[in-house]
Parts: structure tokens; C-alpha cells; sequence
């Protein structure tokens, strides 16, 4: 068997309606709208969770919680994820990126201390956990904190 003599299989396929070709095509006349109403109307329809003018779910459910719009959202490191630099490397977002650990370099990035660091590095990240600047100041590397 090639490419070119692939074929898909019988009733896969299926003809698009067309609507509004003649009475005899099936979809004449009406389109397949039915007979007046306000779904056979141009524009017609309900909005999206309408129920027919009980009260809709989203309103009869109580509302709950709260969300912070002023709330810092953190790409989070590990220092486990820091071990395939090189000795005494610069990381920073763009790098962390590039080695596919965070996948937003626009966004802020907080160090964490999960795992441990065998080697010096020098990160620039915008946050750090106190334990995860223990850790690297203890094989004699070195956290800069950006601003955010």
C-alpha cells in the first residue's frame, strides 16, 4: 500500500447541507429552521445560559470566594532543576527559558529550595525562599534579587 492509494473509509465522508437550494434538494424553503419562531428568525436564538426565563444556574448558585487582582504570579524554580549548568554559569530568565525549565521569561521568577545545588551559580531571579539562599550561599553561590 502507498500514500496515493489511500482512501478514507465508506460513510466518512459526508456532503455539507446546503440549504436554501429548492424545494426539492430537501433544504428549500424554510433551511431546515422549521416554521416561524424565534430560532427561525435571523439573529434568533437564546443567549448562552438562558433558561427560558427561570432563574439560570450561575445565578442561583451562591457566589463564593474572592480573587485578588493585584495577586504576583511567580514562574517557580527548584534548585533540582538548576543542575545541568555549568559551574559558576549567570542564570537568569532568559537562560532558564532557553533550557526549557520555566516556559514565560516575562514572567517574575521565585527560587525555591526543593533538591540540592552541588555546584557555585550565580542567579538572578525576583524571589527567593530563605532556605533556597542558604543552600546556594553554602556552596558558595550567589542570589541577586531583581525588582519585579
Amino acid at each position: 500500500m502507498r500514500l496515493d492509494e489511500l482512501s478514507p473509509l465508506p460513510g466518512s465522508r459526508h456532503k455539507r447541507k446546503r440549504l436554501g437550494r429548492g424545494e426539492s434538494s430537501g433544504l428549500g424553503k424554510t433551511s431546515g429552521r422549521g416554521h416561524k419562531g424565534q430560532k427561525a428568525r435571523s439573529g434568533g436564538g437564546v443567549a448562552v445560559g438562558f433558561e427560558g426565563g427561570q432563574m439560570p444556574l450561575q445565578r442561583r448558585l451562591p457566589k463564593r470566594g474572592f480573587t485578588n487582582i493585584f495577586k504576583k504570579i511567580y514562574s517557580l524554580v527548584n534548585l533540582q532543576d538548576l543542575a545541568n549548568f555549568a559551574e559558576s554559569s549567570v542564570i537568569d530568565a532568559e537562560a532558564l527559558a532557553a533550557a526549557g525549565i520555566i516556559r514565560k521569561a516575562h514572567l517574575p521568577v521565585k527560587l525555591l529550595a526543593k533538591g540540592d545545588l552541588e555546584k557555585p551559580l550565580t542567579i538572578k531571579v525576583q524571589a527567593a525562599s530563605k532556605k533556597a539562599l542558604e543552600k546556594i550561599a553554602a556552596v558558595g553561590g550567589q542570589v541577586e534579587i531583581l525588582t519585579l
